[in-house]
């Protein structure tokens, strides 16, 4: 993949064109910086001229002190241009930060079954401060060293138009070589930032799994895989530095030739009458400041080779595109919300199918108990329901309206998904239960925890709701986890609540004490209660038995319960519960 300096910019434009007066800015001090760096030589050259000719010693004095006062103004217009650069380049390239976590977050479950948070947060933070480090050079020595360059090529030419047309033909020659080898450590670089994302992948997993790593003697297994990724990055790097090593020697030794004839020439046209001293230092010195640019822009080739595998992998990141696509905004309806299954099927990633044409529906207001083994698609159903994936066949309908039809925001305000592993951040209770809603007031919070019957438990908390929680919920049970969860569905208050085996993993004293909230979770509403246990069902009006994708027994609980004849009735009466674990 072939990346252009277009494609640089394009990553950054939208986010830099709010920054107009900033830029302009930054031009008018690259330009001043340019030209002062031009003027300077020209009255080193007056200076010494007029030493040589023994002229007064206040035109040598004039002379001096414009020299140190220009030197001065050009720092403090150097440092100036600088700091608008990093300005301009860092607050655009936060931006980026921004606008790809937001199109990570978008991403369907698919993506993210096949890409390790540590690996996204390489490509969010690392590829993307890898960028902003380029463009805020890129601006103040790439562009500036070029109008340094033209600069000095076009004073070398108001001197002497063959000296001029000399080196405008090495320049011309140096940056065209320049050009050609600046894409020979591109790919050892990518390989390179992906052996490093890949590492932050496995370290981010492999952390988060330290218990279960010890427990079951795996450290040594966990430390040989760092290795093996280590040294993966170490030979791409050494790939890489090798190439970086041959441009560095190309553009030393053209260079070293540069140098061979400015001294030449201007020993030969000084010898000739044709320059006095003060303009042989002058060539001398044009030639010296044109290595300036061409020594920067060399790094700069260099440094395109580590940004170059950035961008890369940025504009690849950007082009994956979204499989469950934003519906166009039907509205839902108000209330407890029938659901519809018609024909439905689903694989994940063209594999075997884990559901195979399900068609049945739940009324308004009634309770679905769903069982079957682990692997029969009573958590695909919820990931459905809620479009984490999309059915590759049939249609899925709420109040008659296609789930695809209405927003993904929408569809989620009516629908509220508990499971199990309840995800909590570090944060404040209030920030927990709201999920960052801050227009979610205190008075509703707190009338929520008094409807859940959580009095208790909120007074407890030593600060109330600015109570910070740490990262992950630590610090709080299993039960005040799952109160957490139902309270912020109650902030919700949605039309369709799906339980995934909310409280499987409660003691019974807690257990009772959820089964208490979930009655009046599910009040007025229409839920679907996924369970491996028979007693997590009690409430439900409808049972569905799933078996290898298919519905394999679906009726009224207390007309199944009845019949010896019912899936449902054998596995009541033989109480073998862990048949469906």
């Amino acid at each position: 993949m072939s990346i252009s300096f277009r494609q640089y910019w394009k990553l950054l434009a939208r986010h830099i064109a709010p920054q107009r007066g900033w830029f302009l800015l930054l031009v008018v001090l690259l330009l001043s910086s340019v030209g002062l760096q031009v003027v300077n030589p020209q009255i080193v050259r007056v200076f010494i001229d007029a030493a040589s000719s023994s002229q007064a010693a206040d035109s040598l004095v004039a002379a001096a002190l414009a020299f140190i006062g220009i030197a001065l103004f050009q720092q403090v217009v150097g440092v100036g241009a600088t700091y608008a650069g990093e300005n301009v380049a860092w607050t655009a390239t936060n931006a980026l930060r921004a606008e790809l976590a937001r199109h990570c977050l978008a991403l369907d479950m698919a993506f993210h079954d096949n890409h390790a948070p540590g690996e996204l947060i390489e490509r969010i933070d690392g590829d993307v401060a890898q960028l902003a480090a380029f463009f805020s050079q890129l601006v103040i020595r790439v562009v500036g060293n070029l109008l340094l360059m033209a600069g000095i090529l076009a004073a070398l030419l108001l001197e002497d138009w063959r000296l001029g047309i000399v080196f405008a033909i090495f320049a011309a020659t140096l940056l065209v070589v320049l050009n050609q080898i600046r894409g020979i450590a591109i790919p050892h670089q990518k390989a390179r930032r992906q052996a490093e994302a890949d590492l932050f992948g496995f370290l981010e997993e492999r952390l988060a799994g330290t218990e279960d790593i010890r427990s079951c003697g795996a450290v040594d297994y966990v430390l040989r895989r760092l290795y093996q990724l280590q040294y993966a990055i170490l030979r791409s790097n050494r790939q890489a530095s090798l190439m970086n090593m041959i441009i560095s020697i190309t553009t030393s030794s053209l260079l070293m030739v540069g140098n061979v004839i400015a001294v030449v020439a201007g020993y030969s046209l000084y010898q000739s009458g044709a320059l006095t001293v003060g303009t042989v230092y002058l060539l001398i010195n044009y030639i010296s400041l044109l290595a300036q640019p061409i020594h920067e822009l060399a790094h700069h080739v260099e440094s395109f080779q580590t940004i170059g595998a950035s961008v890369e992998r940025l504009v690849e990141l950007r082009q994956v595109g979204q499989l469950v696509k934003d519906g166009p905004g039907a509205s839902l309806p108000i209330g407890p919300l029938s659901l519809t299954f018609d024909q439905v099927s689903f694989a994940y990633a063209q594999k075997e199918p884990v559901l195979q044409d399900l068609s049945w529906r739940l009324e308004p207001g009634k309770v679905l108990g769903l069982l079957g083994r682990t692997g029969s698609g009573k958590t695909t159903i919820a990931r459905l329901i809620v479009r984490l994936y999309d059915p590759t066949a049939g249609r899925i309908a709420l109040d008659g309206v296609k789930v695809s039809e209405a927003t993904l925001r929408a569809l989620r305000q009516r629908v509220a998904l508990v499971t199990q592993d309840v995800q909590l951040f570090r944060g404040t209770v209030r920030d927990n239960l709201t999920l960052f809603d801050r227009s979610i007031s205190d008075e509703q919070i707190r009338a929520v925890i008094e409807e859940l019957e959580l009095a208790d438990w909120y007074q407890a908390l030593p600060n109330g709701l600015d109570t910070l929680l740490e990262a992950e919920g630590r610090g709080l049970s299993a039960g005040e986890a799952q109160l957490v969860a139902f309270t912020r569905v109650f902030l919700r208050d949605p039309g369709l609540v799906i339980l995934d085996e909310a409280s499987s993993r409660l003691d019974p004293a807690t257990e009772q004490r959820i089964e208490r909230a979930v009655d009046k979770l599910l009040r007025n509403r229409t839920a679907v209660v996924i369970a491996h246990r028979l007693g997590t069902v009690h409430r439900a009006d409808e049972i569905m038995i799933l078996e290898d994708g298919r519905i394999a027994e679906h009726g009224e609980r207390t007309r199944l319960a009845g019949d010896p004849d019912s899936r449902f009735y054998s596995l009541l009466q033989t109480g073998l519960e862990e048949v469906l674990a």
